[in-house]
C-alpha cells in the first residue's frame, strides 16, 4: 500500500474538506434565490451528494461525510500535517495509512456504540412507560372520574401556568424576603466576566439581573443571591466581599420604604478550598458545607429584617430558589431546614446534554460520567424534582421534551395529580411539582431609538464619539458599511460557530454583502484556554484562513458586558442581523437581547428558540447542522429589505413580553400562592443543656456493628472527652438508625442515665429525642414535635406504606426466586415517619436506585436506605436525614 500515495492523500484530503461546499457556479448567489427561509429546503443534502449530480462524485469524501462524523477536524488537520511533515516517503505513507485505519476503526466503532446507546434507550423507554402505567393503573378508577373533563384538555392543570383564579395581589406592604443560591461560575454585580470560563455565561447574567429585578418589586423587601466565596489570587478581589449590594432595576411607580438591610445582595458563603476556584464539576462533596453557612446568614438576617421592620418577628424567606442541580441540592437541603418552600430553575438540564454527548459519539457514558459528574448532576436534579413545589421552566418544550424524560415527573400524570389538586381530593400519597413557564427577561434600559439604528447614512465609519468597542470590531473588516452578521457564543462545540463561519466561507454572495463578526468571550492566549474552548477557536481560525476571510471577519479578544449592548447597536446600525446557530438551545437570552436593539435574528430551530420565534416573529429558523440553510437563510434576511424591516418593527413591538418587570409579575403570583411555611423553632426546656448551648458537640453516629461494640464505642467516646480540655463543655448527640425503644435498651447497656446525652436522633433521622429532666419521671424521652412538622412535607403516609408492601411482594417474582419473598413488612421497627422493613437475605437486594426510581415514577417523594447490615431497609420523608436532624436540634 505503501504507493498508493494518491489515494491516501486523497482520501486525507476529503476528511479536511468534509462538509466544504460545491465549488464553481452555483456555490454563492444560487443560494440566495427562493425560499431561504427557517426549514433550509432544497440544501439539506451532502455536498458529496450535489457532487455527485454534477458528475464529481468523490467515494473517498461520501465515505468521510457519511460515515465520519462527530470528530473534532482541528485534531485530524494536526495529524495530517505532522504526518506531512516527514521527509521519508515511506514513513510519511506509513502514517498516512495508519492514520487512515485509525479513522475507519473509529468509525466502526462509533456505528456499533450508537446502535447500543439505541437499544438502550430504546428498552429504557418502554420500561419506564410500563412502570408509569403501573402508576396510574394503581390508583383506582373512582381516583381519576371527571379529570378527563375539562381540566384533562387544559395545560394549566399540569404545568401550574394559568393566571387565572384567585391570584393574590402583591402589595408594597408584604416585605417579601427572596433567597436565591448559584454556587458555580463567577458571580458580581458589575463587570461580569462572561465567557471567563465555562461555568460564568448566561447563567451568571440570569440571576443577577433577577435579584436586581425582584428587589425592584413592590412587596419585596430583600433579595439575597447566595455564591461561594472565591479567595484564590488570581481572581478579582471582589469575589472574596462577603456582601456586595447590587444597584436595582428602576421600576415604575415603586413605592416601598426601605431599611438599611433592604434591596439585592450577592451573600458569599465561604466552603471547600479557600484558595481555588471550583468548577462545577468538583463542588459537590462542599455542599453540605456550603447549607450550614448558609443557613446561619438566613437566621440571622431573617431575625434582622424583622427587627428592622418593627415586626419583632423573623420574617422568613418566602422561597428558596436553586439555580442549576448544585443549587438544587442545596436549595433541598435548605428549605427542609427552614420549612419553607422551594422553587428550582434547572437551566441546562443533565439528561439532555448527556444525551447530546452520546449523540457526538466522542465519549462512552462512563467517560461522559468521569468528565462531567453527570449521573450525580442527574440525581441532583431528580432530587430538586422530589423537594421544589414550583419548577420555573423557559418554554413549553423545557417541560415536554426535557423534564418529561425524569423519573420524577410526567406530563399526563401531573396532569391528574393537579386537577385532583384542583377538586380537593385525596392523592394518596402522591405529588407532583407544578412546572411553570416563565421566560427571563431582559432589561431595557439600552433600547434603541431609530438614531441609533440607521446613524449618519453619509458617515462610512463612526465618529469620534462613538463606543470604543465599535473601533475594536471595525479594525479588522475592509469594508465597515457593509451589513453585519453578529453572533455571541463561548467556544464551546455545542454553539456550532464552524459551521457558521463555514456557512459564510462557502456562501460568495454571502461573503460579498455582509460581514461576520464573532464574539467569543474573552481570551489572552489560545494556549492558556481550555483545551475544548481552545480547538472551537483554533478550528474557527483555520476556517478563517481556509476559506480567506481576513477583512470580512472580526474575532476581538476582548469585550466589557457593559459593551454587549453597544456591539448590538453597532449590528443593529449596519441594518445586519443576529445568528444563533448552536445545536441546541436551552433559552437564548441573546436573541431576545438582539430584538431588543432592533436585530431580526435567524436561530436554530432546535431548542426554546421556536417558541421566542413564535412570541417576536422577528426572523427564520433554521437547521444547525445545514449550512446550506443557514447561509440561505442570512442570504434571505439581509438582501430582501422589506422583509428585514418587517422582522425589525416585529421584534420591537412584541419585547416587551420578556421584560424583567414581567417576569416578576409573574414570579410573584405563584410564590404567593403557596402555602406559608415558616421553621417552627420550638424552645428545648427539657434539655439538661440545650444543645444550642452547647460549646461543641460530639455526634456518635455509628451502625451496622454489634450491639457490644457500639456500647463499647459510645463509652470511649465519652469517657474521651470528658478526660480532656473539652469537658463540661461538649455535649453528646447519639446519631443512629435504631428505635427510640431500642436506643433506650442501648443506653441501659451501658449503664449510663438518657440525661448523659444532649439528643438522640433515630430511625435514620426521622425523629430526634431529647432526654426529660429528672423531675419529670414520667417522660423518659421527649419528642421533638417541631422537627416532624418539617419533614412531614410531602410525606406519603398510608399511600406509601401500601405501594412498599406490594412492591416488597414482587421482589421476589422480578428476581425469578418463587420459592421464598426476599423482603417482609417490619411493623415493629416502623414509626410515623419511617417505615422498616426485614430483608431476610441480602444477597438478592435490588440496588436502591431501582427502588428510588420506581418511587419516584410512582410519584411517590422519599429517602430509601440499607441499613443494620442492610438487613433492615428504612423508608423516611425527602427532608428527613441525619445531616438535617443536627441542623434542627441545633
Amino acid at each position: 500500500m505503501y504507493g498508493n500515495d494518491n489515494w491516501i492523500n486523497s482520501y486525507l484530503d476529503a476528511i479536511l474538506d468534509a462538509g466544504k461546499g460545491a465549488t464553481g457556479a452555483g456555490a454563492g448567489a444560487a443560494r440566495g434565490r427562493g425560499g431561504g427561509g427557517g426549514g433550509g429546503g432544497g440544501y439539506g443534502d451532502r455536498p458529496s451528494l450535489l457532487l455527485r449530480e454534477r458528475g464529481h462524485f468523490s467515494p473517498a469524501r461520501y465515505f468521510v461525510e457519511e460515515v465520519i462524523t462527530g470528530y473534532d477536524e482541528t485534531d485530524l488537520y494536526k495529524t495530517w500535517l505532522r504526518a506531512n511533515a516527514m521527509r521519508s516517503p515511506q514513513e510519511k505513507n506509513t502514517r498516512l495509512e495508519n492514520m487512515t485505519w485509525r479513522i475507519w476503526n473509529l468509525a466502526r466503532k462509533k456505528k456499533e456504540f450508537e446502535k447500543e446507546e439505541a437499544n438502550r434507550l430504546s428498552k429504557r423507554r418502554l420500561e419506564t412507560e410500563k412502570q408509569r402505567n403501573d402508576a396510574t393503573a394503581d390508583m383506582s378508577e373512582d381516583l381519576f372520574e371527571g379529570v378527563k373533563g375539562e381540566d384533562a384538555g387544559d395545560p394549566s392543570v399540569a404545568y401550574g401556568d394559568s393566571t387565572t383564579g384567585n391570584t393574590p395581589k402583591i402589595s408594597s406592604f408584604d416585605k417579601l424576603y427572596i433567597v436565591l443560591i448559584s454556587l458555580h461560575g463567577l458571580i458580581r454585580g458589575e463587570n461580569m466576566e462572561l465567557g471567563r470560563d465555562s461555568d460564568t455565561g448566561g447563567q451568571v447574567k440570569y440571576v443577577v439581573e433577577l435579584a436586581k429585578a425582584l428587589s425592584s418589586s413592590p412587596g419585596v423587601y430583600r433579595v439575597d443571591l447566595l455564591t461561594r466565596q472565591i479567595l484564590a489570587p488570581n481572581f478579582d478581589r471582589g469575589y472574596g466581599e462577603r456582601d456586595e449590594m447590587l444597584a436595582s432595576t428602576s421600576f415604575k411607580n415603586l413605592k416601598c420604604e426601605r431599611g438599611e438591610n433592604s434591596g439585592a445582595h450577592i451573600v458569599r458563603i465561604p466552603f471547600g478550598p479557600k484558595d481555588k476556584h471550583l468548577a462545577k464539576e468538583n463542588i459537590w462533596p462542599f455542599i453540605q458545607e456550603f447549607v450550614d453557612g448558609a443557613l446561619g446568614h438566613v437566621v440571622r438576617m431573617s431575625k434582622t429584617i424583622g427587627e428592622e421592620i418593627g415586626s419583632g418577628c423573623p420574617v422568613w424567606p418566602a422561597v428558596i430558589h436553586g439555580h442549576y442541580a448544585s443549587a438544587g441540592v442545596a436549595a433541598t437541603l435548605l428549605s427542609g431546614a427552614l420549612n419553607v418552600p422551594m422553587v428550582f430553575t434547572g437551566h441546562f438540564l443533565g439528561k439532555d446534554k448527556l444525551e447530546g454527548l452520546l449523540k457526538q459519539g466522542r465519549q462512552t457514558r462512563e467517560q461522559i460520567n468521569m468528565t462531567y459528574k453527570i449521573m450525580r448532576r442527574i440525581e441532583a436534579e431528580e432530587l430538586s424534582l422530589d423537594a421544589s413545589e414550583i419548577v420555573i421552566a423557559s418554554t413549553r418544550q423545557e417541560i415536554e421534551e426535557q423534564w418529561n424524560l425524569y423519573d420524577g415527573f410526567e406530563v399526563m400524570l401531573a396532569r391528574k395529580l393537579r386537577a385532583l389538586v384542583k377538586r380537593g381530593a385525596n392523592c394518596y400519597g402522591r405529588y407532583m411539582p407544578r412546572m411553570v413557564i416563565i421566560p427571563p427577561g431582559v432589561e431595557f434600559g439600552h433600547m434603541i431609538n431609530d438614531f441609533d439604528l440607521y446613524g449618519d447614512e453619509d458617515s462610512p465609519s463612526p465618529a469620534s464619539e462613538d463606543p470604543s468597542i465599535w473601533f475594536e470590531i471595525m479594525r479588522f473588516f475592509t469594508n465597515p458599511r457593509k451589513p453585519m452578521i453578529l453572533a455571541i457564543a463561548r467556544p464551546y462545540a455545542e454553539k456550532n460557530i464552524t459551521t457558521l463561519v463555514k456557512a459564510f466561507g462557502e456562501c460568495h454572495a454571502l461573503r460579498e454583502l455582509a460581514n461576520l463578526t464573532l464574539i467569543m468571550g474573552n481570551r489572552e492566549a489560545i494556549s492558556k484556554m481550555n483545551k475544548v474552548s481552545a480547538a472551537v477557536l483554533t478550528s474557527v481560525l483555520t476556517l478563517i484562513d481556509e476559506y480567506d476571510l481576513y477583512g470580512q471577519v472580526a474575532y476581538p479578544k476582548h469585550h466589557k458586558n457593559s459593551e454587549v449592548p453597544d456591539i448590538y447597536r453597532l449590528a443593529a446600525r449596519t441594518k445586519g442581523a443576529f445568528v444563533n446557530v448552536a445545536y441546541f438551545e436551552q433559552f437564548g437570552v441573546t436573541l431576545i437581547e438582539a430584538a431588543m436593539h432592533g436585530l431580526p435574528v435567524i436561530a436554530t430551530k432546535n431548542g426554546a428558540p421556536v417558541e421566542i420565534h413564535q412570541v417576536l416573529d422577528n426572523g427564520l429558523l433554521v437547521d444547525p447542522h445545514d449550512q446550506h440553510s443557514i447561509a440561505d437563510a442570512l442570504y434571505k434576511m439581509l438582501s430582501e429589505k422589506q422583509f428585514w424591516s418587517r422582522c425589525r418593527e416585529n421584534g420591537l413591538k412584541n419585547i416587551h413580553q420578556f421584560s424583567w418587570p414581567e417576569h416578576c409579575k409573574n414570579y410573584l403570583s405563584r410564590i404567593l400562592t403557596l402555602g406559608p411555611r415558616h421553621p417552627a423553632f420550638g424552645n428545648k426546656e427539657e434539655q439538661k443543656v440545650p444543645v444550642n448551648c452547647r460549646k461543641h458537640i460530639l455526634v456518635i453516629a455509628v451502625d451496622s456493628v454489634s450491639k457490644e461494640d457500639l456500647v463499647q464505642i459510645i463509652r470511649n467516646s465519652i469517657e474521651a472527652t470528658r478526660t480532656g480540655t473539652l469537658s463540661g463543655s461538649t455535649g453528646f448527640v447519639l446519631s443512629t438508625s435504631l428505635t427510640i425503644a431500642e436506643l433506650r435498651s442501648l443506653i441501659k447497656c451501658t449503664g449510663m442515665h438518657p440525661t448523659d446525652f444532649d439528643a438522640f436522633i433515630c430511625n435514620s433521622g426521622s425523629d430526634i429525642y431529647y432526654p426529660s429532666l429528672p423531675n419529670n419521671s414520667h417522660v423518659t424521652f421527649a419528642l421533638d414535635n417541631n422537627y416532624r412538622s418539617h419533614i412531614e412535607y410531602r410525606w406519603g403516609g398510608e399511600g406509601l406504606r401500601k405501594y412498599l408492601v406490594k412492591w416488597a411482594s414482587s421482589v421476589v417474582e422480578r428476581r425469578g426466586r418463587t420459592e421464598k419473598q426476599v423482603i417482609f413488612e417490619d411493623s415493629e421497627h416502623s414509626s410515623t415517619y419511617c417505615l422498616a422493613f426485614r430483608v431476610v437475605n441480602p444477597n438478592h437486594l435490588p440496588p436502591l436506585k431501582e427502588l428510588q426510581k420506581l418511587m419516584r415514577i410512582q410519584s411517590l417523594r422519599c429517602h430509601a436506605l440499607y441499613n443494620h447490615g442492610a438487613t433492615r431497609l428504612s423508608v423516611i420523608p425527602i427532608h428527613a436525614s441525619r445531616s438535617q436532624a443536627l441542623r434542627s436540634g441545633a
